[in-house]
C-alpha cells in the first residue's frame, strides 16, 4: 500500500515538474529574416584551420533564411542569440567597450582569424553592411539580416566599405 502511494506521489510530482519546464509563449511585434553562411571559407578551405574543417557545412550554410519574431526596440544582436539558442548553433560574444556594442567571436565553432588574419563574422541588413556593431542596429519589420563569414576583410561578401576599404 506505501508503495502504491509513494508511486502515485511520485508520478504526481514528476507532471508538475515537467509541465514547468514547457518554454514561454512570447508575442511578438513584427518579423525579420535571418540567415547565416560560412560559404567563403569553401574557396578558402587551404588557409582554414585543419582543426575547423570539419565545422564547414557541405554547401556553407549553417542557417538557411528563416522568418523570425523580434520586439520593437530588439537589435541584430537580441536576434542572433535567440535564433542561436533555439537552433542549438553554437555562438561565442563579446562586449567591447571602445564601440559600445557586442562583437561576435565566432559561430558555429568557426571564429575570427580560422581563415586568415582578414576573417571573421560580418552582419548586412537588407543588403547593407553597417559599419558599426551588432547591438547597435535595430531591427526594423521585415529587415533580411545575413551574418556571413568572410574570409578577406569583407572583400569577399560585399562588405568591404564597412572596414574602411
Amino acid at each position: 500500500m506505501k508503495k502504491r502511494i509513494f508511486a502515485a506521489l511520485s508520478a504526481m510530482l514528476m507532471l508538475l515538474a515537467l509541465a514547468g519546464c514547457g518554454a514561454k509563449q512570447v508575442d511578438y511585434d513584427a518579423t525579420c529574416t535571418i540567415s547565416i553562411s560560412c560559404a567563403t571559407i569553401l574557396d578558402n578551405m587551404d588557409a582554414c584551420d585543419p582543426d575547423k574543417r570539419e565545422q564547414v557545412p557541405q554547401d556553407g550554410v549553417i542557417l538557411a533564411p528563416v522568418e523570425v519574431g523580434f520586439q520593437t526596440g530588439e537589435n541584430v544582436f537580441d536576434v542572433l542569440q535567440r535564433v542561436c539558442r533555439e537552433n542549438r548553433i553554437q555562438m561565442e560574444s563579446k562586449w567591447t567597450p571602445l564601440y559600445e556594442s557586442a562583437y561576435i567571436q565566432g559561430i558555429h565553432n568557426l571564429y575570427e582569424f580560422d581563415v586568415g588574419s582578414g576573417s571573421g563574422w560580418m552582419y548586412s541588413v537588407n543588403d547593407w553592411y553597417p559599419n558599426y556593431g551588432c547591438s547597435r542596429y535595430t531591427v526594423q519589420p521585415g529587415d533580411v539580416i545575413c551574418w556571413v563569414y568572410t574570409c578577406d576583410l569583407g572583400q569577399d561578401v560585399g562588405g568591404g566599405a564597412a572596414v574602411g576599404e
